[in-house]
């Protein structure tokens, strides 16, 4: 059934075709260069992905998860860069394709893999699910609480030709069941490559899971993923998605609020200095009754750089007492940068309580005179006050060693004078 799964979304891929500015969803993000260039797959030539060893892992690994993290290179699982022993019994974390061949988790998988993420309508979707060879499957069953984070590293290894990696991820949790998932995409060097990702959630009733990606692909990077999150009844979703590198990324949040009580926090922070395009479109769809939604995202844009973002929060016919904020804020540092900007509200119910805004603006010239009266030099009151702007964000995140490093890594980012660690 797997292969033909792969058939399917191959025949959906060419009958789509790559998207182009004349596509409403894709009208601020150009993806030519990514359908000109020529990529090649890990799979062609296996070899490539055992550069990589484990000493030169621990720069890409974070102290609380270093038992519990499942690791991709170049989109190829790596059994011996991997570690699970700090999970608790009964909890599945695996390469999908050696889960397809454990009979307990075939009729799991088989349910739920490209249920919510729809290769019929998304290019990039049916791409993912036609290469769909290597991938992270995580199975938490019900009432099970996971201390140790999860981290699930894709990593990109230089390589003479640009690559293309399709990461897949399944997370299935059960009813009353509790996890933190880290999603982190990084490389070892600064060369070009395609990272095209889909990552696929399903919360049963009562389960809880916080998700942090945290995307730092190379500068010359292209990355393009999607996010699928179907929530069952009273669980809660609380994700943050963290955008600083890539020369254009692009990232799809889907959150379907399935079940009456479910709630969601979708937060995210992008980053982007010259050359650099970072596409955020999101979706919070609530379908039942008396479920709550919050959204906040924010951008930091220097140089001659470029962001978007499109989100939407649709409540259906009968989705009374729905809850739903979302709220864009944007900092420009530079008179070249610009952001493109679009919250919507789409509402068929009565009795709901919805708000959404956007705003675009620069630092405050009286905040900025304030610190320099003060003694202050002028370039380290502007990242301090650039800082706090993104703090508001990066405190959400409840793994200190995420948050201590990406600390550091916004700080460098500004080209602050303030001590920080470089991640």
């Amino acid at each position: 059934w797997v292969e033909r799964l792969r058939e399917s979304a191959f025949a959906s891929f060419e009958r789509l075709g790559f998207p182009t500015p004349r596509h409403e969803e894709w009208k601020y993000t150009n993806v030519a260069p990514i359908a000109k260039a020529k990529f090649d797959t890990a799979f062609d030539n296996p070899k490539d992905t055992a550069i990589l060893d484990a000493s030169q892992l621990q720069t890409f690994t974070y102290e609380e998860a270093l038992g519990s993290q499942l690791v991709f290179v170049n989109g190829v699982y790596r059994q011996e860069l991997s570690s699970v022993e700090a999970l608790p019994g009964g909890v599945a974390a695996l390469d999908i394709a050696d889960a397809l061949k454990e009979e307990k988790y075939q009729d799991v998988i088989r349910e739920q893999l490209a249920r919510s993420a729809d290769f019929n309508e998304n290019a990039f979707t049916a791409l993912n699910t036609a290469f769909l060879e290597s991938g992270a499957f995580l199975f938490i069953p019900e009432g099970l609480q996971v201390e140790s984070p999860v981290h699930l590293l894709f990593l990109s290894d230089g390589r003479d030709a640009p690559t293309v990696s399709f990461p897949r991820v399944l997370i299935v949790a059960e009813r009353g069941s509790a996890a933190t998932v880290i999603e982190s995409y990084t490389s070892t060097s600064e060369d070009a490559y395609f990272t095209n990702a889909v990552v696929e959630i399903n919360l049963g009733e009562g389960a809880r899971l916080n998700h942090y990606k945290v995307q730092r692909e190379s500068t010359e990077a292209f990355h393009v993923a999607t996010t699928q999150a179907s929530l069952g009844r009273n669980s809660s979703y609380n994700s943050t998605a963290i955008t600083l590198g890539g020369r254009l990324s692009r990232h799809d949040i889907n959150v379907t609020l399935d079940q009456e009580g479910a709630e969601c926090w979708v937060d995210g922070l992008y980053i982007v200095g010259t050359g650099q395009h970072a596409d955020t479109h999101s979706l919070i769809d609530h379908r039942q009754p008396h479920c709550t939604s919050h959204q906040l995202y924010k951008g930091i844009l220097d140089g001659k750089s470029r962001a978007v973002f499109n989100g939407k929060v649709f409540v259906r016919e009968g989705a009374q007492q729905t809850d739903a904020k979302q709220t864009n804020r944007n900092l420009l540092l530079s008179n070249e940068a610009r952001v493109d900007t679009k919250p919507q509200l789409e509402i068929f119910a009565d009795d709901v309580k919805c708000a959404h805004g956007a705003t675009v603006g620069q630092l405050e010239e009286e905040e900025l005179f304030y610190l320099t009266s003060r003694g202050l030099n002028p370039d380290i009151a502007r990242n301090l006050l650039t800082y706090g702007f993104a703090e508001e964000v990066i405190e959400k995140i409840k793994v200190a060693s995420i948050k201590a490093q990406l600390d550091g890594a916004v700080l460098n980012r500004l080209h602050s004078g303030l001590e920080a660690e470089s991640l």
